[in-house]
């Protein structure tokens, strides 16, 4: 009996690895896409939307329950934020830096949760806070001196989609007497509609491409990863609902490592002293963080 119990973590966490495996090599198959002439904003909002529909055909309720519950809008929009930011800055920019950037949670949650939750603010997550920015500030300390901001429009996007995601955290938090499947819909409608709609404003301003005519290739690639981003969801909620936060935290960090490694392996990062140490200090943030 004690060698079941022992035994019985493995599949949560090997559900929640699949889900962070998905989330840290998704951004090959994003830059797959837009070779074939789909941008990533586009992208999102097709897949989101696949999902969203699969959701609202398996689960005709949610959609009543996210009418007629106004508290789950911001979920709503502050989903769309994050995987907008994160899935557009991933298929620019630096992989490495985008993703350690975008784990700078530790930080905007502690505001976060101050003003939405009226938590206080504890000195050991001040702490973690500190940290985070202090490996910000060594991943972002320009070579001629100057202040430590994102350099471009990617980490900008990873900053603004880690804070998102922070929020996201929050709210889900706060909306957690609500159903799972609406959450869950709130998300990936706001995936799709967030990034549609960012998508359309910036094609009517010529600022990037419309979405090609229909094709094997980049249709066949949506699909796929619309089938994936919803298996991943469904594993993260099968992994988390059985295992304590704090584990599902720190098994949600190796995310970091699958990006990294990907992305190094397929030349879409690269490795620096100041992106060791100011990595290694965000994820110590994060894994902190984890514990608390």
């Amino acid at each position: 009996m004690a060698t079941e119990r022992a035994r019985a973590p493995r599949w949560p966490v090997a559900a929640l690895l699949c889900n962070a495996l998905v989330w840290g090599v998704s951004w090959w198959p994003f830059r797959q896409l837009e070779l074939r002439g789909l941008h990533p904003l586009w992208a999102t909002a097709l897949i989101y939307a696949l999902a969203a529909l699969v959701i609202g055909v398996l689960r005709p309720v949610a959609w009543r329950t996210l009418w007629r519950t106004p508290a789950l809008w911001p979920l709503l929009l502050a989903a769309g934020a994050t995987n907008a930011c994160f899935n557009w800055g991933v298929t620019v920019g630096d992989v490495v830096r985008v993703v350690l950037l975008f784990y700078l949670m530790p930080l905007w949650s502690v505001l976060l949760a101050r003003l939405l939750l009226a938590e206080p603010m504890k000195a050991a997550a001040l702490a973690r806070a500190g940290l985070a920015v202090a490996g910000a500030a060594v991943l972002l300390w320009p070579a001629g001196g100057g202040l430590p901001l994102p350099r471009n429009a990617p980490e900008w996007l990873a900053v603004l989609g880690g804070a998102s995601f922070a929020l996201n955290n929050v709210l889900l938090r706060r909306l957690a007497a609500q159903p799972g499947e609406a959450r869950a819909l709130a998300m990936f409608l706001g995936g799709a509609t967030v990034a549609g709609a960012l998508a359309a404003g910036l094609s009517l301003h010529g600022a990037l491409p419309w979405p090609p005519a229909p094709a094997a290739g980049w249709v066949t690639g949506a699909l796929l990863m619309g089938a994936a981003f919803l298996a991943s969801n469904l594993a993260l909620q099968f992994g988390a609902a059985r295992l304590p936060a704090s584990t599902t935290a720190v098994v949600m960090v190796s995310e970091v490592l699958f990006a990294t490694v990907s992305a190094l392996l397929l030349g879409a990062g690269r490795l620096t002293p100041a992106l060791l140490a100011g990595g290694a200090l965000i994820v110590a943030a994060a894994l902190l963080a984890s514990r608390g």
